[in-house]
Order: C-alpha cells, then sequence, then structure tokens
C-alpha cells in the first residue's frame, strides 16, 4: 500500500514536471517567432512627424514624399507594397483617408529617400484627392494630433493584376485586394503623429 502510494506521488510529480516543461517551450517559442521587419524614417522623432515634413508644397499637384527605410525583411520576399492611411475621425475605423499607395518594389530596395517616391523603379498610384499620381503630404485640418499608419508588406511575388505602371485605378481598396491574393510573408508598420496647433 504504501509502496502504490509513493508510486502514485512520483507520477503525480513527474507530470506535473512535464506540465511545467512544456509552458516553458511554448513561452521560448513565442519568443523566438518575433518579427524582426521594421520599418522607420528619419522624419519621425518620438512618435511625432517632424514640421519640416508636413504639408509638403504642392508642384504640378505633385508634393514631396516622407523617407522610409526598413530592415530585417524576410530573405524570401520577392517584393514590396506600401500604403499610408488616416483616419479623419478617429471613433470611424472604417472610412480613411489613403495617402500613399506603392508596389513592385524589388527585394534588393531597402529605403526611399526623401521626395523620390514617385521616381523608383516601382509603381504609385492616385494622392489623397484622387487627383494626380504623388504621395499626400499630412496636412490635417482642425488643431490636436492626427495618427498616420505607413505599412510595408513583404511579398511572395508582386500581384499580377496590378499595372506595371503609374496608374489612377489602384486605389489602396485596388491594392489591398490585389495582395489578398499573393501571401503577405510578414509586414511591418510606422504609426506617428502629426500635430496641428
Amino acid at each position: 500500500m504504501q509502496k502504490n502510494i509513493r508510486i502514485s506521488a512520483l507520477l503525480l510529480l513527474c507530470s506535473m514536471v512535464a506540465i511545467s516543461c512544456k509552458k516553458d517551450s511554448s513561452i521560448d517559442t513565442a519568443q523566438t517567432n518575433t518579427s524582426t521587419f521594421k520599418l522607420s524614417s528619419i522624419a519621425v522623432a518620438n512618435g511625432v512627424l517632424l514640421d519640416a515634413y508636413k504639408c509638403e508644397k504642392k508642384v504640378n499637384k505633385i508634393e514631396n514624399s516622407i523617407p522610409l527605410a526598413w530592415s530585417g525583411s524576410p530573405a524570401n520576399a520577392k517584393s514590396f507594397a506600401i500604403t499610408m492611411i488616416h483616419y479623419p475621425n478617429p471613433s470611424d475605423l472604417v472610412n480613411f483617408n489613403s495617402y500613399l499607395e506603392l508596389w513592385g518594389i524589388d527585394k534588393s530596395v531597402s529605403e526611399i529617400p526623401y521626395a523620390k517616391a514617385g521616381n523608383g523603379p516601382w509603381f504609385m498610384g492616385p494622392n489623397k484627392d484622387l487627383n494626380a499620381i504623388s504621395y499626400s503630404s499630412p496636412c490635417s485640418s482642425g488643431s490636436g494630433s492626427h495618427q498616420y499608419t505607413i505599412t510595408i508588406y513583404a511579398l511572395s511575388e508582386t500581384p499580377a493584376s496590378l499595372p506595371k505602371e503609374n496608374s489612377m485605378t489602384v486605389t489602396n481598396k485596388v491594392l489591398m485586394a490585389a495582395l489578398s491574393k499573393v501571401t503577405v510573408i510578414d509586414k511591418a508598420t510606422l504609426v506617428f503623429n502629426s500635430v496641428t496647433p
């Protein structure tokens, strides 16, 4: 009887050790799966867009784009796409304005210098007002802080449905529908505020 109690206690102890090890293992896995893909901009400091990059002057409806850089992209990514959006009404997360759409960015590219979003070997969609192929500079009306989100998508391929040229037809909705047809291997976001006095 005493031998059976000792065996039961030993089995219970082993079971508890096994459960404990299993929990530790899952924590380790979660930590090692953290993405290294990062998006940044020298135009953003402490989460706020620097004044020099707000309300860029339009020249023939074209505005200078924010400088962007990324690192840690997946080795198997074949191309990138980039979007930039802003919700004018923070309580309405359905309707937003789109400030930038880029696609067909080669896997060898890791930055877009200031004012060069429309001048690279990739393709661009319309500005926020849908009246030119251009980036739209943050220039929100009304005082306070306005949040913008830039997202870069690392893709298995450039979606075949997208044109191989700049196009007014590739709105954010069209671009996102095209991205849903390929594998998004990873993505990184840069969220910042533009503060209006």
